[in-house]
């Protein structure tokens, strides 16, 4: 009898950095995707660029220390040479993102839509050009000079900047650095052009008029290059300042962290490259070289008035029972509610905040925000609740990752007026997405509570897919209320009767149902589990799904970003399919659902399977209490997530993924079936 695997042995985890790479290569692969209109395949590649600044800023700079990660480190690979494969992988993205835009230029250009060179332009666009530098550009420009004289400058984390090589008349080598001003102009200059819509780079204008910068030199050549710093800092609290000043802090540090990357124009001689790394302290494989534009504020041609180039536009539906005019109370007290955005609207929630607000009978409002978005809808509502007599509590989460400035901004607003603004506990984020009113009916208080997958944010709500959860459930909302009161009181052990809540419940109530399908399937020979979720990286969770697999329980796991678990491994996880979607809309809701021999669970909410969110994090996963809406999810929502065919991609065992290979199968692109379908959950249709 052979011996039994050791289910955490590193050789059946893949490495999380390496996971995130293989989910921005799954982003690139959709701006390749010629059936997509041409400005979402835009989109996409600013996203791949984008996330890849932000994995820079968060996650390279603990591979670089070495930082120690808590519990196993779920790879086969050590942190010295972890740096090295991620280096390589970062350098092929970078070509292909080049290789990708060369292709999107093209397809720009035959739509009338022309990313020219300055060198390409006619003499009238030329002489424009000129005049622009002169009147608009010249007076922005700083030239720093890089010599024994003048000390090596501060480079702002991705700022875009032009490395100068010259020559004097000794015919000595100097170099200069020389920061391009976006921001104060746009990335893209739009040039007068009889027909084509026309724009050249602000940095290519620079370069051909980088001689005024430097008189009675000689320019040998001028390069892009950008910088990206460490921005994983920490919020220290002391005696001497309260959380809010301590997270301020924190920002500004964020802005002067160490290098931690430097991307550089592939012509950029090897010389200048040494004196950049070397002033950087940046070794080889933090230097990455391009063929192509650095690829950052493609968000502006995203924006382009373009609508035959966009996915078309679609009317979110609204419940009957929502619509302006109805009682919303009323519907929800009928029966429990769950809306999919961005395929139903979000204006319901910003309404129920808004009519709770004005609404003589409501007495209470709380609320935790996490990320808020620049609509003031919703802190408006807040405002007006309290000035209306309400009593109004936020739990505003001042440490939601680059979004603090924003929410320190609306903290103060808040508190200005009254508002009860609480920060959550020091060593944990609060990322629950929870809202609770309070009604007086009759001579009884009644609980309305929210819960969801997504902020309160009715930008992302049109861009991400999310689940809401409406109910005027009691257990529930006394579970709700019994947890906002240990939030804005002392945090610690409480009595929870029906949710889940992470760090004190939430991973060990996951498992044990993970354990009760193994039982279940050892007894009766058939177990189900699927999930959904962006993120799988705990190996507890995942050495349990390794033992459900060996027990014969079938598992369904569609995990949008980072994936550890290795599927498809002869007796530790051959039960196991792991697919991905990267479509239209962001991916964001968790669903969590166990077959438990025919009297089936689940569960939604916050919480992905990462130890940030199960350890770190203050996380709620809800049962979904109806049966009848749960076979409605399950039918009508999770399973074409499962079935989904053409933007699907499958895990493979070796850490790679491959587009589903569909057959006869006719084509099932889940989040179109959804557009085409909204609604169809409630037995709308």
């Amino acid at each position: 009898m052979s011996e039994a695997p050791d289910l955490y042995d590193e050789k059946y985890y893949i490495n999380r950095e390496l996971s995130w790479l293989e989910f921005n290569r799954r982003c690139l692969e959709e701006a390749m995707d010629k059936s997509n209109p041409l400005l979402e395949r835009v989109k996409f590649l600013a996203i791949c660029y984008g996330n890849m600044d932000e994995f820079f800023m968060i996650r390279v700079p603990g591979i670089i220390k070495k930082t120690p990660i808590p519990g196993p480190d779920y790879s086969a690979v050590n942190y010295n040479g972890l740096m090295e494969q991620v280096s390589s992988t970062v350098q092929h993205l970078v070509y292909q993102y080049g290789e990708c835009w060369g292709l999107l230029k093209q397809d720009l250009a035959e739509e009338g839509i022309m990313i020219s060179r300055v060198s390409d332009l006619n003499p009238d666009q030329t002489a424009w050009v000129s005049e622009f530098y002169r009147e608009r550009i010249h007076p922005l420009l700083t030239p720093l000079a890089l010599d024994v004289s003048h000390p090596f400058p501060f480079i702002s984390n991705n700022s875009l900047n032009i490395a100068v090589k010259l020559k004097n008349s000794d015919g000595d080598n100097l170099y200069a650095r020389v920061k391009v001003p976006v921001g104060v102009l746009p990335r893209f200059i739009r040039i007068p052009s009889p027909r084509d819509e026309v724009y050249v780079m602000l940095e290519d204008i620079i370069e051909n008029h980088i001689y005024s910068l430097f008189p009675g030199f000689d320019v040998e050549g001028a390069y892009t290059f950008r910088v990206t710093r460490n921005a994983d800092v920490k919020v220290t609290i002391d005696e001497a300042c309260d959380f809010m000043s301590a997270v301020e802090e924190s920002i500004e540090d964020r802005d002067i962290g160490f290098p931690v990357r430097m991307v550089v124009e592939k012509t950029m001689p090897q010389e200048m490259i040494n004196l950049f790394g070397r002033n950087l302290k940046l070794q080889p494989v933090q230097i990455h070289s391009t063929d192509a534009i650095m690829l950052v504020d493609l968000w502006q041609i995203v924006g382009l008035d373009y609508p035959k180039l966009k996915e078309k536009t679609f009317e979110p539906y609204t419940p009957p029972e929502f619509a302006e005019g109805m009682d919303i109370y009323e519907a929800i007290k009928k029966k429990d509610w769950i809306l999919f955005h961005p395929y139903e609207s979000f204006s319901t929630i910003v309404r129920f905040i808004s009519t709770s607000a004005d609404d003589p009978n409501v007495k209470s409002i709380k609320i935790c925000l996490y990320r808020i978005g620049k609509d003031p809808s919703i802190i408006r509502a807040l405002m007006r609740a309290r000035e209306n007599g309400k009593t109004v509590s936020v739990l505003m989460e001042l440490r939601a990752k680059f979004d603090e400035t924003n929410n320190i901004l609306w903290a103060r607003q808040l508190e200005a007026i009254g508002v009860h603004v609480v920060f959550g506990p020091l060593d944990l984020k609060v990322h629950s997405k929870l809202l609770q009113v309070v009604r007086l009916e009759g001579n009884k208080l009644v609980r309305y509570t929210h819960m969801s997958s997504g902020n309160y944010n009715t930008s992302t709500a049109k861009q991400y897919g999310d689940i809401s959860f409406l109910t005027a459930d009691q257990e529930i909302g006394e579970d709700v209320g019994e947890l906002f009161n240990a939030l804005t009181g002392y945090f610690g052990p409480r009595m929870y009767n029906r949710l889940l809540v992470a760090p004190l419940t939430l991973k060990k109530g996951l498992i044990e149902k993970i354990h009760r399908e193994i039982d279940v399937c050892k007894s009766t020979g058939k177990g189900y589990i699927a999930m959904k979720a962006n993120g799988l990286i705990d190996a507890d969770i995942i050495a349990t799904l390794y033992e459900a697999s060996n027990a014969g329980v079938k598992i369904d796991l569609n995990i949008r970003g980072l994936c550890c678990l290795r599927p498809g491994i002869p007796g530790v996880s051959e039960n196991i399919r792991v697919t991905s979607i990267v479509d239209r809309f962001l991916e964001h809701s968790r669903i969590y659902y166990f077959e438990n021999g025919g009297n089936p669970e689940m569960y939604m909410g916050s919480s992905d399977m990462m130890p940030r969110n199960l350890l770190a994090r203050v996380e709620v996963l809800f049962p979904v209490k109806d049966p009848e809406m749960m076979e409605s999810i399950r039918e009508n929502i999770l399973k074409i997530h499962l079935a989904d065919n053409v933007k699907a991609r499958v895990l493979n065992p070796d850490g790679s993924y491959s587009l589903v290979q569909r057959g006869d199968e006719k084509p099932l692109r889940s989040q179109k079936w959804f557009i085409q379908n909204r609604g169809i959950w409630h037995g709308a249709r």
